[in-house]
């Protein structure tokens, strides 16, 4: 099989740039993807993670741009997708000056593209990127920014499996319900706390033995196996860990009625997964549909909005998830080609304001 070009790669995902910044002597590889800026400037999380190849790399922050946009639109913001990747050790490579010096080339693209937090970045990498550019957000509240943006991510989810409840059941109260939760880490925790504090039976995994245990004490929850978590007999499977866990080889082993977590690009081998999902009548509720209160939060502290205003449009990813599944329905067809298409159709009404 012949392997595509990078102009390939971006042309199959319709992506507009995507950059190299290369310093040796600061150890900073890096790229960073823009998708589409048709309703703003692009926005992602800075990930930095040892990638085997470089090519394995440009994958990651093409997919993940693009994700970024449709979720900035079926948010409702005013912001493209974007994503920024650093090839390197997260634990033993970073510094100051490597960060810095990303904040020096994210200057240089002029506002197309605003840099947040991603898996192997911290607040405090932003506040080194901050030194160089304005084009940040994700920052602490100390500093003016929002703070941290996971409660809003879990929160955003939690909307997103409250509508999916209602959806399959006829309402959406969580009492009773059972829920597997896969990964708990700073979102995935999160998430568990508001869960159980509806009463729902949660059940929880994560990679690390640990962390699992010290969850599952603190929130009188059931700890599982993180490798078999998506088997259980549950309401809900929520995938707040890695992308990747829906694939061809985990779906037939699923008794879930619905997936609905925080981890990007959930899916795997998309076309033949959802296939698989809808003969075994699994509802899958759309990552970057329910994921997006972390963008949302980033959004607020550009426009300078107040808490209530933030919680409003995250409260809003309830009727999104609701307009999703009844498009879903009506149409016939999968809940992520509905996702997309409301997302696509947002992006093609503003394209004919601007052009107008």
């Amino acid at each position: 099989m012949q392997k595509l070009s990078i102009f390939d790669l971006m042309s199959s995902s319709e992506h507009q740039n995507l950059y190299f910044c290369n310093d040796p002597s600061v150890g900073l590889k890096a790229i960073v993807a823009i998708h589409d800026t048709t309703l703003g400037p692009a926005i992602g999380g800075v990930r930095m993670l040892p990638y085997d190849s470089e090519e394995e790399a440009i994958e990651d922050a093409l997919r993940l741009s693009k994700a970024i946009t449709y979720k900035a639109s079926l948010a409702g913001l005013n912001l493209g997708g974007g994503s920024a990747i650093i090839i390197g050790n997260n634990r033993n490579d970073k510094t100051e000056v490597m960060m810095r010096r990303l904040g020096r080339f994210i200057e240089g693209l002029n506002g197309n593209f605003i840099a947040s937090i991603d898996v192997g970045t911290t607040q405090k990498d932003l506040e080194y990127i901050h030194a160089e550019t304005q084009y940040v957000a994700g920052l602490p509240t100390s500093m003016n920014g929002g703070g941290d943006t996971t409660m809003f991510a879990a929160r955003g989810v939690f909307y997103g499996i409250k509508a999916s409840i209602k959806e399959l059941y006829g309402d959406d109260t969580l009492a009773g319900r059972k829920i597997a939760v896969q990964g708990v880490g700073a979102v995935g925790e999160q998430l568990v706390s508001m869960l159980r504090n509806e009463n729902a039976r949660v059940y929880v995994s994560d990679m690390t033995e640990e962390r699992k245990m010290k969850v599952a004490t603190k929130y009188k929850a059931e700890p599982i196996q993180y490798s078999t978590s998506y088997e259980l007999d549950v309401d809900v499977y929520a995938p707040c860990a890695l992308g990747g866990t829906v694939n061809p080889d985990t779906v037939p082993k699923m008794r879930c009625k619905i997936i609905a977590g925080s981890a990007n690009n959930q899916l795997k081998n998309e076309f033949e997964t959802i296939q698989l999902l809808k003969e075994h009548n699994i509802l899958f509720t759309p990552d970057f549909l329910i994921n997006s209160g972390a963008l949302i939060s980033c959004f607020s502290e550009l426009e300078g909005y107040g808490s209530e205003r933030t919680e409003s449009l995250i409260r809003n990813i309830y009727s999104a998830t609701r307009q999703v599944l009844q498009k879903s329905r009506e149409d016939g067809i999968a809940t992520y080609d509905a996702a997309k298409q409301l997302a696509e159709r947002r992006i093609a009404d503003i394209s004919k304001l601007r052009r107008s």
